[in-house]
């Protein structure tokens, strides 16, 4: 670390050690995002939940190579003390910067600060780099990775077998949301090149995005999924510094003339749509440990082809099955689950009632009048009183 830099510590909990990972599954999840972006900038903390925690085996296999100290919640910096971890703050200051979302966002800034040539890893922030940044209160996909998906991987690890038998309701919308269509920055484009191929498919008859296109990406990155290769070709083709496959230079004049609302959809290749991004990080130790324990109870996961397609295809990303390693994280091959079919999709992979209302509502715009007009549609009254302070 340079001189210059001010040194900051992270707090992350630990109530128990289960097979590779660490919980409670935020504390794995941050480390598993230090391991991927090589990032030993920040001091790290474990602060036991419980009272009798010894120095136990956590150091030295599941943190990867990092060095990670036992400190007891007591000895926290009194601005950690009010906070829920995982925490950062700077040594010897009063600012602290607390939440999963918040805290893996900075140290993927750092991390690009402190080596400007990992423009990798600042692209896990997404477009204009808003990935996760809503918090969880307003939204609904932040609330889903940072906090429904990890607790319900917990209580289903923790839970009694016949409470365990169904799929948790929160992973089954991230299943369905994996199968709703992507809206990406320039997606015309895209579009307008997925529509050319098919119409070149069609009269070929051959898959479209042949082996020109898909030699130009590392052997089996992509031809397990020939259903989504221009979205394959295009997300991956960002992941390795290349230029995307473009099989026809400029679409044909029919293809330019067509309207955007009757151009074919995009599929999602990550969680969040074509490119890789955090949000992928947060989830696949979740997932993981998920699937670790369907298999070992021998369960069928043919209700989750897309997570399962998913799962296969953020290992092939560059860095990830290295950052799994140091973690002690043994990644699961699931070629059975690659092919399955989504009408196969049984009636116990519904989504809850309150679950699809919550989903209803994602397209929701924020700001006083939407919300005053939407409490008053409902048959809410607000009543309003001069500011205490107007002078403020």
């Amino acid at each position: 670390m340079k001189d210059n830099v001010a040194e900051e510590h992270l707090y992350l909990a630990f109530s128990h050690q289960y097979r590779d990972s660490i919980f409670p599954l935020h504390t794995s999840i941050s480390l598993f995002l230090l391991s991927y972006c090589d990032c030993k900038l920040f001091k790290v903390f474990l602060v036991p939940t419980g009272e009798d925690v010894g120095d136990q085996c956590v150091t030295k296999n599941l943190a990867g190579d990092l060095d990670v100290h036992l400190i007891s919640r007591c000895q926290l910096p009194v601005v950690v003390q009010s906070c829920s971890l995982p925490a950062v703050v700077v040594k010897d200051d009063k600012f602290c910067r607390a939440g999963l979302s918040v805290v893996l966002r900075h140290i993927i800034q750092k991390t690009f600060e402190a080596d400007p040539s990992k423009k990798d890893v600042l692209a896990l922030l997404g477009f204009k780099k808003t990935c996760l940044k809503a918090c969880a209160e307003v939204s609904q996909w932040t609330r889903l990775c940072e906090i429904s998906i990890p607790l319900a991987v917990e209580r289903f690890l923790t839970g009694s077998p016949e409470h365990c038998q169904a799929i948790p309701p929160d992973i089954l919308l991230f299943e369905r949301k994996l199968g709703e269509p992507v809206r990406v920055h320039n997606d015309d484009k895209i579009r307008r090149q997925k529509l050319q191929q098919q119409k070149a498919g069609a009269k070929t008859g051959v898959p479209v995005l042949g082996e020109e296109a898909t030699e130009e990406l590392k052997p089996g990155e992509v031809h397990e999924h020939p259903a989504s290769s221009l979205e394959l070709s295009v997300a991956f083709s960002k992941l390795l510094a290349q230029e995307a496959p473009d099989a026809i230079n400029r679409e044909a004049p029919h293809i330019r003339r067509t309207k955007t609302s009757d151009l074919p959809l995009l599929d999602h290749v990550f969680a969040e749509g074509l490119y890789f991004t955090v949000a992928d990080l947060v989830l696949l130790p979740c997932i993981h440990q998920f699937l670790v324990s369907s298999k070992k109870q021998g369960k069928n996961l043919v209700n989750l082809p897309l997570i399962s397609s998913w799962y296969q295809r953020v290992q092939e990303v560059p860095g990830v099955k290295k950052a799994a390693g140091k973690c002690n994280m043994e990644l699961l091959q699931l070629p059975e689950l690659m092919s399955a079919p989504k009408d196969q999709l049984q009636d116990s992979a519904s989504v809850p009632d309150e679950l699809e209302e919550d989903n209803e509502d994602s397209h929701f715009i924020g700001g006083p009048r939407p919300t005053m007009t939407k409490l008053m549609e409902n048959g809410i009254e607000a009543k309003f009183s001069p500011h205490p302070y107007p002078s403020w």
